[in-house]
């Protein structure tokens, strides 16, 4: 059902990109629901926007009431009401992982977006350093995936902050050891199948 568009989630973001994009607001999908739109399949159970500080406002001011509904003591959270299904909202200029300034800033969507599938979606780089700067693990094993389906090498390591750089390239590498790993194992079990069968008595 996830994986199909329909499932309440998918439901919610729809709804809230259609509130967005009638107001005029400049906003980028990210978070899991991004690594979906850039081909890497995984499920959640929430999505998150991008906007600006002025986007926040306009959006609170205009849905954050009637439309949505405001999650207690989680100021930049909500919950549609049709599907049950929570939304965080990210603001450009505060920082990824546990908040605390640091060199990588969440950017500008306006700056940082792209359309895929008639919906404004953060871009494949922005995306990865924005994951590479929260340095959470989960984080990281989306990196390694979307490294491995865009075929990703050293040369990517340009687009990104340099305080980042080096979790890139251990990303990739771990990537390469997990497609050497699992070549290892099909060698294995090709050469145990061919041994069992030259010691099989003839027919």
């Amino acid at each position: 059902m996830f994986f199909q568009g329909n499932d309440p989630v998918h439901q919610t973001m729809q709804h809230v990109v259609e509130k967005l994009e009638q107001a005029g607001i400049p906003y980028a999908i990210v978070g899991a629901m991004a690594v979906n739109a850039h081909r890497y399949q995984r499920t959640t159970r929430d999505v998150d926007f991008l906007l600006s500080g002025e986007g926040l406002t306009a959006f609170v001011r205009l849905f954050g009431s009637n439309d949505f509904q405001p999650v207690p003591e989680r100021p930049r959270r909500f919950r549609d009401p049709a599907t049950g299904v929570t939304f965080d909202i990210l603001v450009t200029g505060l920082f990824p992982g546990s908040g605390k300034p640091g060199p990588v800033a969440f950017p500008d969507p306006a700056a940082v977006s792209e359309v895929i599938k008639q919906k404004r979606v953060i871009t494949l780089a922005a995306l990865i350093e924005l994951k590479l700067a929260a340095r959470r693990y989960k984080d990281f094993g989306d990196v390694v995936e979307l490294i491995r389906i865009h075929q990703l090498d050293e040369s990517y390591a340009v687009n990104f902050h340099s305080s980042v750089r080096g979790d890139y390239i251990e990303c990739l590498q771990e990537m390469r050891r997990e497609d050497e790993y699992e070549i290892r194992q099909d060698r294995a079990f090709e050469e145990k199948v061919r041994g069992s069968a030259s010691q099989d008595p003839p027919p």
